[in-house]
């Protein structure tokens, strides 16, 4: 079995190839304002790499909305494409990082937080949305826990950057640990979308 991982949740996209448990490709590229032309060049040598591409596992998030339905819709081009499987998998299961069990915490903006512990690959609890206060009586809960974030994050100076890497997405779906989601492909929101109506004149 083809597996191809993809994960442009972050500033750092990653792709993978994954052909009956050999790594043919594993590289990662630092986007812009857009994964989009680096992409689709590893894409394009990925595809060169195997005959057929039976499995597409996405990066779902948390991260950037932009960066995850870039790697959606690449996806579904090889699905329409070549008839390949899409799935789906939270970006924090598939940290580089050698650890079994961590928290995976990032800022979602407007004075509030992700949360998930992860372990074995499995997000056990989250991602799920959470307060500054609650963030921090969660870390304490489990002190003794590796923490990881995207980025630093300046009120939780514990946590330690670690980005997702393609591969890992490809081995968890390889093993058909963490899909979250097939076919009908979506970024993981954490909230509703925030929608402003313009002021009465």
């Amino acid at each position: 079995m083809t597996i191809l991982g993809i994960d442009t949740s972050t500033t750092r996209g990653s792709v993978a190839l994954l052909a009956d448990g050999e790594l043919r490709l594993d590289e990662t590229f630092t986007a812009d304002r857009s994964h989009s032309a680096s992409l689709f060049t590893v894409l394009e040598r990925a595809r060169g790499l195997a005959e057929k591409i039976d499995t597409v596992a996405v990066g779902l998030g948390p991260g950037s909305y932009a960066g995850v339905r870039i790697a959606i819709s690449a996806a579904i081009g090889f699905q329409l494409g070549l008839g390949s499987r899409i799935v789906g998998l939270p970006s924090v299961a598939a940290l580089e990082t050698a650890e079994r069990r961590y928290c995976a915490i990032g800022d979602a903006r407007r004075e509030t937080f992700y949360f998930t512990r992860v372990e074995n690959g499995r997000c056990t609890d989250g991602p799920r949305l959470v307060s500054a206060d609650e963030l921090r009586a969660l870390l304490e809960r489990f002190g003794d826990w590796p923490v990881f974030a995207p980025a630093p994050l300046d009120a939780f100076p514990r946590a330690v950057v670690a980005l997702p890497l393609a591969r890992k997405l490809a081995e968890l779906a390889a093993a058909g640990v963490s899909i979250v989601a097939e076919d009908a492909l979506e970024p993981l929101y954490l909230r509703e979308p925030h929608i402003t109506t313009p002021k009465a004149r």
